[in-house]
């Protein structure tokens, strides 16, 4: 039995399971295995031809990691999922899928500080040059475009810039050289649903508002199945030459008789299989837990955030607010067109006494945690340049949002009372 419906909050309850065929158990088993039982040589001998889908070992797939992978694809009106170990292996995984030794990507500016060093050098290590743009811009993206171009790539709603990103225009220009968009949605799950304005490949890291309670490390890479990988041979080789590393298969054509899925097919059996960067059956079921109630958090977090804004827009100690709602002229059009379900949780802010006062505010925090992430159900706060970006340039912090004095808040779903009381005393302690 399936239950038809495209609302979230159903999907997140119901999609791609309905209760375990050999016990009924309604929950979404933990399925805490390595490896699978074959029926028989030909069985075996099909799964691992593509033949038919099925379970070979759980580096590569597992069955609670499956229902995780159908949820979000269901979630995002796309055609597969692949769960992985982390949101940085989903970042990397999604480049490297189509990227090789030679060819580049063209990236937003507007990143996370892991992000940026991972395409600023590990990447460049690899032999994969990542070049930025300011997406300000849209027409960036095709200045920075040559015949060794595979991918764009951006953040929705960037952390912690928190200007949204033009998608619909940046994949536009994308499928006239046959360049894929690929988006980070971290910050903007149900918000946005960026396969509805044109990009290809959506990326997560689960780790922040899919799961929810700061618990468990995962990510996930989305396959809309409707970008025309085949149209573009010359500009899409992986995908469309003998890959030798899996009987030279060519995966738009190996995957015909699947569905539209080349793209994350071979993501899952050559480099998850190969680099092993797996996610845990347990914390794909943790996952799994904070996924089932993600729209009801997601309204507390931007009703919450909005409320933190204008407190905060308010109070004479503070300089600038960082938040779609105090957005004008082409960043707001893009907040309005883009985040058509909330503004988010992430507020960034400035003091108007600068660095030390930011420091002194996030040490007088007594409810807020300080720590490195974003989307818990608890309020988080944290001082990027000397954190999260810290790793970067100062001219680099700047491209990225980051500058000396910012403070970063993830607005949780504490009572707003209890948030803005936190804030009041440890803004009085600061300046």
């Amino acid at each position: 039995m399936t239950v038809n419906s495209n609302n979230p909050e159903t999907l997140v309850l119901h999609a791609g399971y309905r209760a375990d065929p050999a016990t009924g158990a309604v929950a979404v088993p933990i399925y805490q295995t390595t490896a699978y039982q074959f029926q028989n040589t030909e069985h075996a001998s099909n799964l691992f031809a593509l033949k038919e889908l099925g379970n070979i070992y759980s580096r590569i797939m597992n069955p609670t990691n499956d229902v995780l992978e159908q949820r979000v694809t269901a979630l995002e009106g796309g055609a597969a999922a692949l769960a992985v170990g982390s949101g940085q292996a989903a970042s990397a995984m999604a480049v490297q899928n189509l990227a090789r030794v030679g060819d580049n990507i063209v990236s937003s500016t507007d990143l996370y500080g892991g992000t940026w060093n991972l395409f600023a050098n590990t990447l460049k290590d690899q032999g994969i040059e990542v070049r930025f743009v300011d997406p300000a811009d849209p027409e960036a993206f095709r200045r920075a475009t040559d015949d060794k171009t595979r991918a764009y790539y951006a953040e929705t709603l960037p952390n912690p810039k928190l200007q949204v990103f033009p998608i619909a225009e940046v994949a536009a220009i994308g499928r006239e050289f046959g360049i894929p968009l690929i988006m980070d949605n971290t910050a903007a799950p149900l918000l946005c649903r960026p396969f509805d304005h044109g990009a290809a490949v959506i990326v997560y890291s689960t780790t922040k508002y899919i799961g929810g309670h700061g618990t468990s490390i995962g990510g996930l890479i989305v396959d809309s199945g409707a970008f025309p990988w085949e149209d573009f041979p010359e500009r899409q080789p992986a995908l469309n030459s003998p890959d030798p590393s899996y009987h030279g298969a060519v995966w738009v054509e190996a995957v015909k008789p699947i569905g539209p899925v080349a793209y994350i097919i071979k993501a899952r059996t050559t480099l998850l299989r190969d680099l092993g960067a797996a996610s845990s059956p347990f914390n794909a079921f943790q996952v799994i837990q904070g996924l089932e109630t993600l729209p009801l958090r997601m309204r507390e977090h931007c009703r919450n955030a909005q409320a933190v804004a204008d407190f905060l827009g308010n109070h004479p100690a503070v300089a600038t607010v960082i938040h779609p709602s105090r957005q004008t002229g082409e960043a707001k059009r893009r907040s309005d067109t883009y985040l058509s379900g909330g503004l988010g949780g992430l507020v960034g802010f400035e003091l108007k006494a600068g660095r030390d006062a930011g420091r002194k505010f996030i040490d007088s925090l007594q409810m807020f945690y300080h720590v490195a992430n974003i989307g818990d159900s608890r309020s988080l706060a944290i001082h990027p340049a000397s954190t999260t970006h810290s790793q970067l340039s100062a001219e680099d912090q700047l491209s990225t949002g980051v500058s000396d004095g910012y403070v970063r808040l993830s607005v949780g779903i504490e009572h707003i009372d209890d948030i803005i009381a936190d804030l009041k005393q440890a803004l009085k302690q600061a300046v």
